[in-house]
């Protein structure tokens, strides 16, 4: 499975869900493939996306936060696997879109192929762990996710490349972005 395949199965099982994409090609495929106000598009900060939706699901504890993580983005920022267990959001679903690689960057190698980041999640405490290689398998395991309890983690191992030549650059200024992160997280979405 590729990453925009991936993106897709998955935003096509949210409704009302807060949704956090990480930087780079995570993003971009996002709002390529759902663009609503629920998602904030990562624009740089690699490696933040996590901990940007921690923060939304200890204060909006009603709505379910979505991160869409990637692995090299995670391996920038380990200290939110533990950070999000101590906490325990019932609400926050950790997924990272695994191709062992910098997408977005020319497909440097992560370590992650040697590094089993959905281990790491367990270790640290979250409630929900699974991974995931197949279409079918994404699909069976999400409404786990999104009825389970928090904090759940989702490994998605994916291809290395891209399906498009060309993927979009997210079309909203950053500014626009964070309106409409204040507005869902302020209750008037």
């Amino acid at each position: 499975m590729m990453r925009e395949e991936a993106i897709q199965v998955i935003l096509e099982r949210l409704d009302r869900e807060i949704v956090i994409a990480a930087n780079g090609f995570i993003s971009r495929e996002t709002m390529v493939a759902r663009d609503r106000t629920e998602n904030f598009y990562m624009i740089g900060s690699m490696g933040l996306a996590p901990s940007i939706g921690l923060g939304l699901a200890l204060s909006r504890p009603e709505r379910r936060v979505v991160v869409l993580d990637g692995d090299g983005n995670l391996l920038m920022n380990l200290g939110v696997l533990p950070t999000a267990s101590f906490h325990a959001p019932p609400n926050f679903i950790h997924i990272v879109l695994d191709n062992s690689a910098h997408g977005s960057t020319g497909n440097q190698p992560t370590f992650s192929a040697k590094v089993p980041l959905e281990q790491m999640a367990k270790a640290a405490g979250y409630r929900l762990v699974y991974r995931v290689a197949r279409r079918e398998e994404l699909e069976a395991v999400l409404p786990l996710l999104l009825g389970g309890p928090g904090p759940a983690f989702l490994l998605v191992q994916l291809e290395i490349g891209d399906r498009r030549e060309e993927i979009p650059r997210v079309s909203l200024h950053p500014e626009a972005i964070a309106a409409r992160l204040r507005q869902v997280a302020a209750g008037s979405d």
